[in-house]
């Protein structure tokens, strides 16, 4: 449940477009892998920090992943932005990926069925609360 996120009282929300994708803590949707022929610890699996450590369901900004944490490109969404989706519900920016730039959201789910699930939603209208 979102029931934990609630946009801050006496604003009004900026209105925008975004493409809307889900994502769950899987090494597909957050590019890690398990070192040592899949029986070790996870690894990041590609970019600058290949083969680096990875703590799994740990977002960039160090919260724990769960039904509300969202993903954006922090450039424009920073950390701490909270969303209203439709169909979702409320959460918060506190992670970024390699693959959300611009004006995309990706979605927390517990399961990857539950991400691809929602799959990708391009202009979807949200309501958005800047910290």
């Amino acid at each position: 449940m979102t029931d934990r996120i609630r946009p801050p009282g006496g604003r009004a929300p900026l209105v925008m477009t975004l493409e809307v994708t889900g994502y769950c803590n899987c090494g597909i949707c957050c590019s890690w892998e398990r070192s040592w022929f899949g029986l070790g610890a996870p690894v990041i699996s590609s970019g600058p920090n290949k083969g680096k450590p990875k703590e799994v369901g740990i977002t960039a900004s160090g919260t724990r992943a769960r039904r509300g944490t969202l993903a954006a490109d922090t450039a424009v969404l920073p950390f701490g932005t909270i969303v209203e989706v439709p169909g979702y519900g409320f959460g918060r920016v506190e992670d970024r990926g390699g693959a959300i730039k611009g004006n995309r959201l990706d979605l927390w789910f517990p399961s990857h069925g539950e991400a691809q699930q929602w799959g990708r939603q391009k202009g979807l209208r949200v309501r958005v609360w800047k910290p």
